[in-house]
């Protein structure tokens, strides 16, 4: 892994992360923000204390541990990333209201274009945020945007003490069958 300097972490600040996508995706996983280390790596989720890639694994999504410069062969899988806010921050409580309101219309229309079968927002605070639903809890949604459905995972950042590696990865293999029921005839 590459190791930053604070002053090129900090450089990194408010520079945009490239969207793993492509149309038609199982899963569209969207983090809250890019934080400082995947603006200055180009990579999502590159900070070592980040579990998204080890629970990525553990739920069963991918056959292994993919590493964030990796990130590009989830596309083999079906899977991919994108934010609800797009600029980067060394911490999520750095956006504003307005920037969660307009990334979740942003992202609205990028899920409509893109037609995942389920997009799934890592973290419950960015999901209500995002999309003004101040009830939502971890799981699937009522919500639906266009023939998309949503599924609310938690934050994988290690500073997340409430959930462990192990429970994570039980809620992200919960999204997991449910997409595979999806692909299954007669589902």
């Amino acid at each position: 892994m590459t190791r930053f300097t604070p002053e090129e972490l900090e450089a990194a600040r408010d520079r945009l992360v490239p969207d793993v996508v492509a149309d038609g995706l199982r899963v569209l996983f969207c983090g809250i923000n890019p934080g400082l280390m995947t603006a200055a790596s180009g990579h999502h989720f590159a900070r070592p204390g980040n579990r998204f890639w080890p629970v990525l694994h553990l739920s069963g999504f991918t056959p292994r541990r993919l590493q964030p410069s990796e990130q590009q062969e989830l596309l083999s899988y079906g899977l991919g990333i994108t934010n609800v806010v797009a600029r980067a921050t060394a911490r999520a409580d750095e956006l504003t209201a307005a920037e969660y309101a307009e990334g979740g219309r942003l992202l609205t229309a990028k899920v409509a274009r893109l037609r995942p079968r389920w997009l799934a927002v890592v973290g419950v605070t960015a999901y209500r945020a995002a999309f003004d639903d101040r009830k939502a809890r971890v799981g699937p949604q009522e919500r639906t945007i266009g023939d998309t459905r949503v599924w609310v995972l938690p934050n994988p950042s290690g500073l997340n003490a409430h959930w462990t590696a192990e429970t994570m990865a039980e809620e992200f293999a919960r999204l997991r069958v449910a997409a595979e029921a999806d692909e299954t005839p007669g589902a």
